[in-house]
């Protein structure tokens, strides 16, 4: 369909924007999202669709996969699939635009039959959110293997790569980190749909303590001599697993002195792929289960950053915990990154859903909003795991590529640096 066609049949076809928010819209790209959802649920009902956007408007291709993420997450929460590839059911969206105004169509496929909604954008809301400061990401592959990486820990001399079943070293060469050793976790349990695992260098920076279901593992980071076998050890464990080092930045030299040294541990569910929201040391107020926290420098101390296994972002602050509003187009995993640009510290956060196509990008915090920090980083895959390195200045990121043809999938990883404009 052209778009003068495209434009004649809005002209003959009536609509209502339904679906309007109880709170106010958190970006450019949420309140129309919303309120076409809602029109594609009611006119397909529960089940699944394959879902296609044809870009006919100036958005950008970061903007095209931001509201790719959005309908994918309303239609969820409506009953409706969109990644049902075999299925007979289809919703083709244009995304189209005049001098005047921007249309988004949606074209709902159920067998031969064909029915078209349609919503219009407020003024207001055809521009992208700007950054809030100049602040660039810039994107590194460390790393490209077969197998998926849980975690891993990046040194001089080696890299330790946490895999479902296995630890690998890899030490450095001048063609790169090459495979060393693998040892043999012995998960016995069967492992969750999304398993996550975490692993921090020890306080003397000669070995690794990792986390995963059920299973805790230490050893050594420096590669065996030749016809040695690599020092690691792994046990049963339901201890807490750590989160991340305390850093504060109260004025009280006593209360900083323990903040840096105590590292802030949660309890996980191994039966699961979450925290079950209880924390050591505790934060004073009580966490719901959570997939991803982080700690952000705060004027009274530091607070806990949480993404909540129902989708809402909290930071616990003075014993209080706190709904973030903006976020509302973040994945469940994001890290802290300690660049010096604008405030210091930045939330690195991936997008919403599982699109083949992801980005990164920084947020800042002043208040109770995640308010931009630097443009959208596409990522050609989906991120699957996001953690803080040790030093707090850089991010990393596992990022699985698809399979394409004569290929199978493989994974990257990432090291996500940021530079002050």
């Amino acid at each position: 369909m052209t778009p003068v066609k495209l434009f004649c049949l809005f002209a003959t076809v009536a609509f209502a924007l339904t679906g309007q928010r109880a709170a106010a819209a958190s970006g450019p790209w949420d309140q129309p999202a919303a309120a076409l959802a809602d029109q594609i649920a009611a006119i397909l009902g529960p089940g699944q669709a394959q879902l296609t956007i044809r870009n006919l408007s100036k958005i950008s291709a970061d903007d095209v996969a931001a509201v790719r993420r959005l309908l994918e997450q309303d239609l969820k929460t409506r009953g409706v699939q969109a990644s049902g590839t075999e299925s007979a059911n289809a919703i083709r969206i244009t995304l189209s635009e005049n001098l005047h105004e921007r249309l988004w169509v949606a074209e709902v496929m159920e067998g031969s039959d064909t029915r078209v909604t349609m919503v219009q954008l407020d003024a207001g809301a055809t521009e992208q959110q700007a950054p809030v400061g100049g602040l660039a990401l810039r994107i590194q592959t460390v790393l490209t293997v077969r197998e998926p990486v849980l975690a891993a820990l990046e040194t001089t001399d080696a890299l330790v790569a946490v895999e479902p079943e296995e630890i690998v070293l890899f030490t450095h060469t001048s063609d790169g980190w090459k495979e060393q050793s693998r040892v043999a976790i012995g998960q016995h349990k069967s492992l969750t749909r999304d398993p996550r695992s975490v692993i921090f260098p020890t306080p003397d920076g000669q070995g690794f303590e990792a986390s995963l279901a059920g299973i805790a593992c230490s050893g050594s980071l420096q590669p065996p001599q030749p016809e040695a076998q690599w020092a690691v050890h792994c046990r049963a464990s339901d201890d807490p697993w750590r989160l991340a080092q305390q850093q504060s930045s109260a004025t009280n030299s006593a209360t900083t002195e323990q903040a840096s040294t105590t590292p802030l541990r949660a309890f996980y569910n191994a039966a699961r792929n979450y925290f079950t929201g209880v924390i050591t040391p505790n934060v004073g107020a009580d966490l719901p289960p959570f997939y991803t926290a982080a700690l952000l420098p705060r004027p009274d101390g530091a607070g806990l950053l949480i993404d909540g296994i129902d989708g809402k972002v909290q930071l616990a602050e003075t014993a209080i915990l706190k709904p973030i509003a903006g976020t509302r187009d973040w994945g469940s995993d994001f890290a802290a990154l300690h660049s010096g640009c604008g405030a210091g510290t930045q939330i690195i956060a991936s997008g919403s859903g599982e699109a083949l196509i992801d980005s990164l990008r920084a947020y800042e915090i002043p208040a109770q909003e995640a308010l931009p920090a630097s443009a959208p980083l596409t990522v050609d895959g989906t991120v699957t795991a996001l953690w803080t390195a040790p030093d707090g200045k850089s991010v990393y990121a596992v990022v699985r590529k698809p399979a394409s043809e004569g290929r199978a999938d493989q994974y990257e990883v990432d090291r996500v640096t940021a530079s002050c404009d």
